[in-house]
Order: structure tokens, then sequence, then C-alpha cells
């Protein structure tokens, strides 16, 4: 039931029946097992005896507290997450080897993958679960994401729903922290699908290179029955599949590879895709989801989608929420919500931006940078945003504990002296000030907070769509 961890057990005459798996101590009931967990703001071993105190039957540690009690099974491990994702998977009955598990990692794309194929899917008659960042869903049924990819006990019950609904596909972000913390361990995938890796979660990772190490460990973890799919104009997209055991293909916009597109004519409303010998007309822009739309439809035929099948339910599919979504007002101002948050998912839709304006428009770039997140790319997403913006204006995003004017001090130093910017922290006020400052035909991109319908400031939620200050902002000056 552990998989690899090495488990010793303690007061081995109680083999309690257990009720629920649990790690957070104030969600305990009686008959439940206990994971004392080591995370990054607190240690559940702190919490062993309140676990108890609450009915805990059994609880799994790394180090045994203090005083035990006679009534509870004790299992000391190497690493409680590893086993916590083990003893999940079984506690479940392993629901993933009752699906065609697809998860889908990188920095840029994942969202978007994810969801096209769950939408591809569904489109095809297939009941079938999504596990992303905006949004879960198991077989038409939504809930509200918590995590990109949340915590093992959570997977193996959402898979086990999805089973028992009678789903047969499920597709899923892996994150990095996902990864290395262990929590996919013990699930069965298909396949695994490489998008790209650039400049993110540092803060976290603290290099680049373990960045890479955390998302190679997917694609190493890979069964030789997989298939993994993997992005080779990417610079790391050979290093994510070397010494991996699974069936290896390759996707490129640039060379000879296993799955080919070409972008042949871009549009306001989409654009004119060649892949591998068909074209086909995508309600999608840029050359980003140009290798987005490539993975959903090279990971849909390594299902077994037959090709012309495939073509047809793409060309019908449209954007996902708050990725390159479009607001337009009556003046023909267009605003361009998206979900950018890195210094290269910035780039890529400003230049999609620059590819498909017309030059007589002018382009205001409304964005921030994320508080207690990686400060290193902040003056790049600066310097991105002025070198393609008529106007810059930067903003608050999720200020969390930081200062918001800090957080845009850390962005300003990327500019150079003389560069086209507002600074305005309110980001309410920054959305309103680009709607007010855009002529007839101007384009508006509010970037990097996208779906997201919330605003962290210090460790509470507030309410805050952009795409309805948007709509405010647009109403307000009369062309809504």
């Amino acid at each position: 039931m552990l998989g690899s961890v090495r488990a010793s057990y303690i007061s081995a005459a109680v083999d309690p029946e257990i009720s629920a798996l649990v790690y957070d101590s104030r969600k305990v009931g009686r008959g439940d097992c206990f994971f004392a967990v080591k995370g990054t703001a607190s240690d559940g071993h702190d919490f062993i005896s309140s676990a108890v105190e609450r009915g805990a039957a059994a609880v799994v540690c790394q180090t045994l507290p203090a005083e035990c009690s006679a009534d509870v099974c004790y299992v000391v491990t190497d690493d409680s997450n590893i086993a916590m994702a083990h003893m999940a998977a079984a506690f479940y009955d392993y629901p993933s080897r009752s699906l065609e598990l697809v998860g889908v990692t990188g920095t840029n794309g994942k969202t978007t993958t994810a969801t096209l194929l769950y939408d591809m899917f569904t489109a095809m008659g297939y009941k079938s679960g999504l596990i992303s960042t905006v949004v879960y869903r198991i077989a038409g049924q939504t809930m509200p994401s918590t995590h990109t990819t949340p915590d093992a006990i959570r997977l193996n019950e959402m898979m086990r729903r999805m089973v028992d609904e009678g789903c047969s596909h499920c597709f899923m972000e892996v994150s990095s922290h996902s990864i290395v913390q262990h929590r996919i361990e013990g699930l069965d995938f298909t396949g695994g699908i490489f998008t790209n890796l650039t400049h993110d979660h540092l803060d976290y990772h603290k290099t680049f290179k373990e960045y890479v190490r955390a998302k190679k460990m997917f694609f190493d973890s890979l069964p030789k029955r997989a298939w993994a799919l993997t992005n080779i104009d990417d610079r790391n997209g050979e290093v994510m599949v070397q010494n991996c055991a699974a069936h290896v293909s390759r996707l490129s916009l640039r060379s000879m590879a296993d799955f080919r597109a070409r972008i042949m004519e871009m549009h306001m409303d989409g654009m004119q895709l060649r892949i591998d010998d068909d074209e086909v007309w995508v309600g999608f822009l840029g050359r980003f989801n140009a290798y987005n739309l490539l993975s959903v439809y090279a990971a849909a035929r390594l299902l077994g989608v037959e090709r012309g099948q495939a073509l047809t339910v793409l060309s019908a599919m449209r954007s996902v929420s708050g990725r390159f979504e479009p607001i337009t007002a009556r003046d023909n101002t267009v605003a361009i919500v998206d979900y950018a948050h890195t210094p290269d998912a910035l780039e890529n839709v400003l230049q999609t931006i620059d590819e498909i304006r017309r030059k007589e428009s002018r382009l205001i770039v409304v964005c921030g940078c994320g508080g207690d997140r990686d400060r290193t790319k902040r003056p790049q997403m600066a310097a991105i945003a002025v070198k393609h913006a008529s106007t810059a204006i930067f903003t608050s995003d999720n200020p969390r504990t930081e200062d918001p004017e800090a957080i845009l001090a850390d962005m300003i130093a990327g500019v150079e002296q003389g560069g086209g910017y507002l600074k305005i922290a309110d980001r309410r006020e920054a959305i309103k000030t680009a709607v007010m400052l855009a002529s007839p035909g101007d384009m508006i991109l509010v970037a990097g907070k996208g779906h997201e319908d919330y605003q962290i400031i210090g460790t509470e939620k507030h309410h805050f769509d952009d795409r309805e200050q948007l709509r405010e902002a647009f109403a307000a000056k009369g062309v809504m």
C-alpha cells in the first residue's frame, strides 16, 4: 500500500477500520487516519495530539510523538506525502487504473490544453473528468478549483467519483509543486504532455535547474505502457523525455516531428492552421495557441481518435475562459483578458496582438505581478510590457502580504528611464484609466489574472473580475 516508501508499524495490536483519510487536523473525525505532513508553512507533526483528541484511529508520521495513545495505530514512514499518496490510491481502490488519465505539465498552456481535451472528448460523447487551475469537472458536474493539482487524497477521491459516474477519461494539469510534493504518486497515467518551460515559480524551486528537474520527474515516472508527448521547439523538450520509459512522440511548428502544424493565416476571429497535411480553421489566435491545439490534436490521436474526427471537433472549439478572451466595445475598442503572468506568456500574447492590430491602433497594457511570489520576473515583465505598448499601466495583481508599492518598484526597475508607463496600484482604477485613454479602434490588454474572479489582499480574497471591471468601465464611458 505504501509503494516505494519504507514504513515501520507501531502498536501492531491495533488494527482499526479507517473511515477517511485526512491531513488537516481540524477536519479529523472518529475513525480517521491522520497524515502528519511537513509543509512550507506548518508541520503536521505539531498537531498529532489534536488529531488523536478528535478521534483519529491511525496516524502516519515521520517522527513519533513523545506520547502515544494505546488506542491509536501509528505508522512511521520516511515520507508522509508519499505514504499519503499511495494509501489514498489504495483507499479509493486505485481509480486511475480505470481511467485514460492524461497529465499536462509545463509553464504555459496547461489549462488550455487540458480543458480543450476535456471539451473534445465530451463533444465526442465520452464522459470525462477535468482537473485544472480554473475548475474541476466530473461528467459535466462543476466544482470550484482550489489548486492547479490538488492533494493526493482529493485527487483519488475525485477520480473515484469519475469512475463511479462512468467516466472513461480524465485530463489534469500537473504542476511542478505537485510533482515534488508527491501528490501524483500512485496514479496510473496513460500519457503525459509537455507544453514548454519558461521562467516561473523560482520563489519555490529557487533555481531554473530545479524547476526543470521537477518537471522531468513526471516523465521519468511514466510507465513503459504509457505515451509521452513533447514540444521539441522548446529547448527543454528533449530533456523532458531523456530516459523516459514511455513511448515518446514529438510535436513541432518549426521542424520535422511526429505531429506538425503551421499557421497559414491569422485574423481577429481566428486562424487557419495546417496540421500534418490538412488545413483547419480554428477560433483561436496566436502561435502559443497553435502549440496548444497541436498538443490537443496529437494527444487525441495517441488516445485512438480518428484523424478527421479530431480535426472536425477542433474546428468547432472556442477559447478557454480568461485565455485571450476578447471584450469589444461599440466604438470598436477591443480589450483582451489573459492569464499571462510569466514573461514568456506576456511576450507571446503581445506578439499575437501586434500581428492582428491595425497600424493606427494603439495598444494599452495593464499588468502587475503577484505578491509573495518570484520577484525576479517582475522587472522582466515590465520591460516586455513597455516594449510592446503605446502606454503600459503597472498595477496590483494579487499582492497578498506584500506592499503593492514595493511590487511596483520591482517592476519599474526593469524599465529604462523615460519608458512609457503609468503606475496605478489600485487595479480597478488602472483598468478604468486604460478604458478612458483608449480611442475608438484601440486595443487593451489586461494581463495576469484571466479567469480569476478574486483578488488576494493580505490573506483575504475579495471579489474582483477583470472582465466585469472592463464592462463597467466601457459602460461608464457610454460605449458598452
